[in-house]
This record gives C-alpha cells, structure tokens and sequence, in this order.
C-alpha cells in the first residue's frame, strides 16, 4: 500500500526546505525550525495538520514584517513547486488576513498559486469577506496563467473536497456564475475541469439552477458543452428527467420501459479482498427509434461500520437501434486504494440504465487469507 502523503514532510524534506530559506536570508535559524516544525506533536498530525503546522513555525522564524517575509518567499518560490509546497499559500492564509495585507495576499496568493495551489487557503478570505473576494476572483478569471484562472473557479467551489465548505454560496450561488461565465469556453482543459466540478458542487444544493444554466450553454462552444455534460454528471446518474432529457438519453415511461429484460452476474461470487471478478451483462432494449443509453453497474462498498456507499462505474454511453440486445463484461478488483479501503461482508452489485436499476447479483467479500 502507497505511504501516507502526510509522510512526504519527513526531516529530510525539511532540512533542504530550510537550507533554502537559509540561502537567501542568512538570519534564518534552520536547525531551530526544523526542531519546531518536528515537536512532540507532530508524529500524531494528519496531512493538513503537518501543512498547518510547517506555515506556522516558518512564519516565527522569518522577518516579522509579512512584506518582509513574503519577500524571503517570493525569493524561493521557483524552486519550490509541486504538492508539497502547499504551505506557500498556506503561509498567507496564517499571517495574511488583517485588512492593511490584503492588496500583499492577493499577490502573494496569485504568485503562489502555479507552484502549489492556493485553492485551500484562499477560502478562508471568501468566508471574510465573500463580495470583495469574488471581484478578485472576476480579475484572476481574466488572467493570462490558467493556474491562475482556475483558481478563480476551484477557490469558491461551495463543496471544494479538503477544503473549507462556503455555506454562504451553498445558500446562495448566484455571486460565483458571473466568473463562470467568464471561464465557460477556458482553452485549458485543466480550468474546464474546475467549472465543471464546481457547477457539479453547486448542482448539490440547486440542481435546477445547474439545468438552468446548461440548458442556457448548451450549443455555445464544444468546450462549453464538454463542460456541462461533466457538470450534470450525477444529475444523469440519478435520472433526473430534465438531465436526461438535455444530454438526449432516453426516459422510461411506466408504460413503456427502456430495458425489457437484463441480467447481471460476477464470477465468482465468493472472493478475497484483494482478488478481481468479472461480471458479465446482458440488456434487452424495447423495440422502437433508438436509444441513448447510459450504462453503468454500481457497487455497494460495506464500510467500516457495516453500511454501505455506493460507487458507480460506467461500462458503456451510447446510442443503440430499438430492440437491441447488449451483452458485455467487466473485471472489477476487490483491492484496496489510497482512496477506498475494503470490508469484509456481502457486496450488492446493480445494472443501471440511465440511471434505473434493472438487474442486481452479490457477492461475498472476504477478509484475505493470511500466509
């Protein structure tokens, strides 16, 4: 199993972090930071506790003065990029928040943001002060760096994953859909992505205010379109009708069903954690015009505590002739990530069609044999 990222702040890290800083301002104490970054806490803090902790103590030994200090930053900044950095931005959320730095974070958080983003820190400002800090981010729409634009967008996502939730724009999401616009036809992909995710967390809260605006783009630009699509993505999944009905997948009528007949199996159906299945489907589609479908299976992952979540995986997204019969298969492995980790106990598995269930098996997880 990969280590923990937490572990990549290790004492080595530290010290050629602080033989930077040393070279550039030869006040800096660097056996005395890295002693305070490294204290009788620091073994039981989590990734976010060691980032928090690493901008903190750097702020005690750099210049007290915050423009004098992010100079010493500004200074070392190039050579300083990646994942790792986080505490960069993090910096200037710690030491930058009185009103006399303000005009000093917002550069410090533009300059930063390329090397390690500052999409975490720069929330605790939209929390402050939410109408300014959206007439910066309006600005960083127009940059000329995509990491910079892309902030504007990640920055105020309501539902940002590690990140402080903004229960003002998940109440009221109407400020954040003006540097949307302004981002809508982006030519990076990588900002195209943050508009999408953050219309998807919006879509959470006011779903018909997602539709609203996908509807509205639909047809502007292929990029627009791409990002729509991405946005309504659980919308689809959940088979809201006018989700569907925008992307042109077909809607079941109680008449009138899209499947007439399904099966779903996983051989085998007794494994290990750790060991795969494959599971073989087959669709039977009503007679008719043709169909878009949508098709996925689900997984409902036993947790630690004995519920479930489900995860979904899509197998095919397609338009077929009415009458159709689909057959396919996929190998599912029962392995644990950085991102899931398994439990033992019985595993319900789902066939759905935009987003209907029409077929379900189970298998049984069991814990992996020891040697």
């Amino acid at each position: 199993m990969a280590e923990p990222l937490k572990d990549m702040y290790d004492e080595a890290f530290l010290r050629q972090f602080a033989n930077k800083v040393l070279a550039v301002n030869p006040a800096f104490h660097n056996e005395a930071f890295i002693s305070d970054v490294l204290n009788e806490a620091w073994d039981q803090l989590q990734l976010k506790g060691r980032i928090r902790q690493i901008s903190t103590v750097l702020g005690k030994h750099l210049p007290h003065n915050y423009e004098e200090a992010l100079r010493v930053l500004y200074a070392i900044c190039e050579e300083c990029s990646g994942f790792p950095y986080l505490f960069f931005p993090d910096f200037v959320e710690v030491y930058g928040g009185a009103e006399e730095h303000w005009e000093l974070s917002m550069q410090a958080l533009e300059r930063f943001t390329p090397k390690s983003s500052a999409e975490f820190a720069v929330r605790v400002f939209l929390i402050r002060d939410p109408e300014r800090m959206m007439r910066q981010m309006l600005t960083w729409a127009s940059h000329s760096d995509e990491h910079v634009r892309r902030l504007a967008s990640e920055g105020c996502r309501p539902r940002l994953p590690w990140g402080q939730a903004l229960p003002v724009f998940k109440r009221d999401p109407s400020p954040l859909l003006p540097v949307l616009e302004l981002l809508k036809e982006d030519p990076s992909l990588y900002v195209r992505k943050s508009v999408a995710n953050n219309l998807n967390d919006i879509a959470k809260d006011h779903p018909d205010l997602v539709l609203e605006t996908a509807r509205r783009w639909q047809g502007h630009h292929p990029f627009t379109d791409w990002i729509i699509r991405h946005a309504c993505r659980n919308l689809v999944r959940k088979a809201h009708p006018e989700a569907l009905a925008i992307f042109g997948y077909a809607v079941a009528e109680d008449s009138s069903p899209i499947v007439t007949s399904a099966d779903l199996q996983a051989r085998p159906s007794t494994l290990e954690i750790g060991d795969s299945c494959r599971l073989e489907y087959t669709i039977r589609i009503q007679e008719g015009e043709p169909l878009h479908l949508r098709i996925e299976y689900g997984i409902d992952f036993v947790k630690s505590g004995g519920k479930t979540s489900r995860k979904l995986f899509l197998l095919s997204d397609k338009t077929v002739s009415g009458g159709s019969s689909l057959s396919g298969s996929r190998v599912h492995r029962f392995a644990d990530l950085s991102t899931r980790r398994h439990y033992p106990g019985a595993h319900r598995i789902v066939l759905m069609v935009n987003g209907v269930e029409t077929a379900s098996t189970t298998i049984e997880l069991r814990p992996a044999a020891t040697e």
